[in-house]
């Protein structure tokens, strides 16, 4: 935590974030990496590791690529988000227009210190159950 001062008397606590556009780029390129492992893993024995892969910072479309192997066993374009501010409503408009009749959208969510959380339609989740 970084200590910011505002003011003569007014003294308040702030986290450290990541604060240029490569650092940003950076924490969410690691972020990727970190979800196509844990799906690497989900599916072990059932694809190879060029089955998932992560987009590149900036290329349009799905952060996680998936081949049409993995396309069969995990039906989500996914995007991912790791950052402090959250505008969930606009995260889920991209994964919208990034998925197609084949993939639905999925966000999955990370912020510091906290546990990745994954966001998906009701209609979604009920098909899943």
């Amino acid at each position: 935590m970084a200590l910011i001062c505002q003011g003569h008397h007014h003294w308040c606590y702030s986290t450290v974030t990541a604060n240029t556009p490569r650092s940003r780029k950076s924490k969410g390129a690691k972020f990727q990496n970190e979800v196509r492992e844990a799906l690497l893993e989900k599916f072990e024995g059932k694809l190879e590791p060029d089955d998932i892969k992560t987009a590149v910072m900036g290329e349009s479309g799905e952060d996680i690529k998936l081949s049409p192997a993995a396309q069969k066993l995990f039906h989500f374009a996914v995007e991912c988000k790791r950052t402090e501010k959250i505008s969930l409503r606009q995260w889920w408009r991209q994964a919208c227009q990034n998925s197609n009749e084949k993939l639905k959208p999925l966000v999955i969510t990370k912020q510091n210190r906290e546990e990745p959380l994954v966001v998906l339609s009701l209609q979604d989740f009920l098909d899943l159950l």
